[in-house]
């Protein structure tokens, strides 16, 4: 399923001026306002991976009853991607949720954020950015918080994915150093830093993941849970990485029965 075209979009809505600022709308049948999924793509944060392979998952959700909102972004080889402006872009692509509800039928208090792989990051990074002080980079007066987030084989802890040089060093070019170089990045970055969040949080893993190891979720859940997060871990066993992202994979129902559990 992944390797086939996915069905088009309702609509493609830029929420910036840039290439690569834009998202995709789905929305169920019926009038609505519906409950929303945010959905943020993976792919390492490399430019060549786009939002096209996650059209399916939406398509599937759409039918469920939820609007999908799927966002692009700046990644590395954009110019402006990694840090700062893929943080600033799913951010304002998520703050532009306020704007497509006064012309869509979509609920805001309704609102879930969905991730896979890096895309599960920048979901649980939307979930924690409320956390941000005034004097940090990238914070924001008045961040759209959603109801919770689920996590689906997330990068969740970006100095571990460093130790592990995960997609040859990748977080090192995504954030423009080591953690001993840009410390502060890492530490307003990374979802594990920013804990406890406050948002109910599912995070979903399979235990033979070989792209991003399950460890990442495990130790991630045991920090948030105590610190006091409201935070669930389900581990697939058997399952890789990309069995959470397909409507067709045995796995798919336990990611419905997540989400369905936080709307």
């Amino acid at each position: 399923m992944l390797e086939s075209p996915s069905p088009p979009a309702d609509a493609r809505i830029p929420y910036g001026e840039g290439a690569h600022q834009f998202g995709d709308l789905r929305l169920p049948s019926g009038p609505g306002p519906h409950p929303v999924v945010v959905m943020v793509h993976g792919g390492f944060w490399r430019a060549k991976y786009d939002l096209d392979h996650v059209g399916h998952l939406c398509a599937d959700l759409a039918r469920r009853g939820h609007a999908t909102w799927s966002l692009e972004y700046r990644r590395v080889g954009h110019e402006g991607g990694g840090w700062p402006g893929t943080f600033e872009d799913v951010a304002r692509g998520m703050d532009f949720l306020r704007t497509l509800a006064s012309s869509h039928p979509v609920d805001l208090s309704r609102v879930v954020a969905m991730g896979h792989s890096a895309g599960g990051h920048l979901a649980l990074w939307l979930a924690a950015r409320h956390r941000l002080r005034p004097d940090e980079p990238l914070y924001h007066p008045d961040p759209f918080k959603p109801r919770g987030v689920v996590v689906l084989a997330g990068v969740v802890n970006l100095e571990r994915a460093h130790a592990l040089r995960l997609s040859n060093d990748i977080v090192t070019e995504f954030l423009g150093g080591t953690p001993d170089q840009v410390p502060e990045r890492y530490r307003l970055g990374s979802p594990s830093e920013l804990a406890p969040l406050g948002v109910r949080q599912i995070l979903i893993h399979g235990t033979e993941d070989d792209t991003v190891p399950v460890s990442l979720s495990t130790g991630y859940h045991a920090r948030a849970a105590e610190l006091g997060d409201d935070v669930r871990l389900i581990t697939l066993p058997g399952a890789g990485h990309f069995e959470v992202i397909n409507p067709l994979a045995q796995e798919w129902p336990q990611v419905v029965e997540a989400l369905g559990s936080l709307l």
